[in-house]
């Protein structure tokens, strides 16, 4: 027995010693190449009482206590020249943030625009020498940042990188010892879980608010506008290239209290970990009504890596365009369930069409995962890189097949898109996807417009569904050209370069939007 005794302990000091060396042998490896993944795992193996766990039904007080130092309140100065593109960008029928998220105010008084505007958002810290994860639309054409902490420190932050089509962005600061909050593991998330949403709401100090979760995998269309938005009103769109629609919508929905003020902030759950960037809530009023919504921490993790591995965010694609299914869709099309992604066309050239999927597949599976909404596959991908593999599982004509996928960049689709962008008129009109008729003359005295055509319908899979443009906007320019009917719009679509179509249209008199639309996305 005392044998054994022995043995036992033997083998638990060399266990802890194993450990305590691969920690050492990581701690060892330089910082600048670890992932910020690898670098918590230092931190937290030499800072043992950062790791905490709420208990009891609910009791959030330690890990309220844990996280709250280490979300900061953002602060941003806009000169008067980027305040003014700021406060045009809120004249867009599709702009949400501003009216969230305390984006710079006064856009009708000439005056306080001439003044540097400020505004105000959260961030998380995420390493002790000071790197910070925030929203994209947070620091979006900020002049200067500022970080404050709980205890009243504040630094002036530089971006380190952003990335519109995830509302992300990385800041840093030139300081050690922060405090930092634990990376938590996204997936591992339930529905029902409590979680806390802490940030900097209404302009009050450091709030913690508890809920929990409602649902995984959100779409609510804010990003893929957002993005037009932008390359409308600052000439994104006018550059002669393909524009590759690239938005990943996957939000975690809470109902925690999220305010104008909270973007950017932590979504932990009880035992104090992140497990989202808040971003976003669903209200008819810009204040909370319910329902907020927060980018999966495991998407923000590769994110921010690439942020400091490569500048930007390298993104591999799959190539393929797709439906997702409904009961209607699939008695269309003949399928024996709603469940998958109805793949509408492959791109020539792209990784899909090397691994063998074709027009009429249905995306069934991602890595073993069934695949449920366009989100389950979007934000699976949108963690990989070029050069990666994916596990696909789809169906042909009622039997299931498994392929294993190497991810292509970008320039693949866009070489497609140039390759395709000889199409006809009438094919670039088929694939909008809408149908039209001329605007009565008194829609247009009641708009105070000369020209215009009115969306009567919107028909699934096209272009004008993909960009939640919605029947009733009266379209007065197409490709620069006045359209008044059918012919017209026919005729304008012949100047459509590179597969881009610009559109003008007024949803109400006294405003106007522009979006150019990516014929191929």
């Amino acid at each position: 027995m005392n044998k054994n005794l022995g043995i036992s302990l033997l083998t638990a000091v060399f266990g802890g010693a194993v450990a305590l060396g691969g920690y050492k042998v990581i701690e060892n490896k330089k910082l600048d190449s670890m992932s910020f993944e690898e670098r918590q795992k230092v931190y937290f193996a030499n800072n043992p009482d950062a790791l905490i766990s709420s208990t009891g039904n609910p009791d959030f007080t330690a890990a309220a206590a844990s996280v709250s130092a280490g979300v900061v309140h953002i602060k941003t100065t806009y000169t008067a020249k980027n305040a003014g593109r700021e406060s045009a960008q809120g004249g867009s029928p599709f702009d949400m943030f501003e009216e969230f998220f305390g984006m710079p105010q006064g856009r009708n008084n000439r005056q306080q625009q001439a003044q540097p505007q400020q505004a105000s958002g959260s961030g998380v810290i995420i390493t002790e020498d000071g790197y910070i994860v925030t929203n994209n639309h947070v620091v979006e054409n900020a002049d200067k940042i500022e970080v404050v902490l709980t205890d009243k420190r504040t630094f002036e932050a530089k971006v380190i990188g952003k990335d519109p089509n995830t509302d992300l962005a990385l800041l840093k600061v030139s300081q050690r010892g922060l405090p930092v909050v634990k990376l938590g593991n996204s997936d591992q998330v339930n529905i029902g879980e409590w979680v806390l949403a802490v940030g900097y709401p209404l302009g009050l100090q450091s709030t913690v608010t508890a809920g929990i979760i409602s649902a995984k995998g959100r779409q609510i269309g804010i990003l893929g506008e957002s993005r037009q938005q932008q390359q409308q009103q600052y000439g994104y769109g006018q550059r002669q290239e393909p524009v590759v629609n690239s938005a990943i919508e996957s939000f975690i929905q809470t109902d925690a209290v999220i305010n104008k003020g909270n973007s950017g902030g932590a979504l932990v759950n009880a035992q104090g970990e992140l497990i989202g960037i808040n971003s976003a809530i669903a209200s008819p009023t810009g204040v909370y009504a319910g329902y907020g919504f927060a980018i999966p921490v495991n998407l923000v993790k590769k994110i921010v890596d690439d942020f400091v591995e490569f500048g930007n965010v390298k993104r591999g694609y799959i190539g393929v365009t797709f439906n997702e299914i409904d009961a209607a869709f699939a008695k269309e099309k003949g399928l024996s369930d709603a469940n998958g992604l109805y793949v509408q066309d492959v791109v020539k050239g792209g990784a899909g069409e090397a691994a063998g999927l074709k027009a009429g597949d249905v995306i069934s599976k991602i890595d073993g995962k069934v695949i449920r909404s366009s989100s389950d596959l979007q934000e699976r991908v949108a963690r990989l890189r070029p050069g990666d593999k994916v596990a696909i599982t789809f169906k042909r004509e009622g039997k299931e097949k498994d392929v294993k996928i190497t991810l292509k960049g970008e320039e693949s689709v866009k070489k497609s898109a140039e390759a395709g962008s000889s199409k006809s008129a009438t094919e670039i009109y088929n694939k909008l996807g809408a149908s039209f008729v001329p605007a009565s003359a008194a829609k247009k005295k009641e708009l105070g417009i000369n020209s215009g055509v009115v969306v009567t319908k919107v028909e699934r899979g096209g272009v004008f569904e993909y960009f939640g443009i919605e029947t009733g906007l009266v379209i007065t320019e197409v490709n620069g050209n006045t359209v008044n009917n059918v012919d017209e719009i026919e005729a304008a679509l012949k100047d459509t370069k590179r597969n881009i179509v610009r559109l003008k249209g007024v949803p109400q008199r006294g405003s106007t939007f522009e979006i150019n639309v990516p014929i191929e996305y």
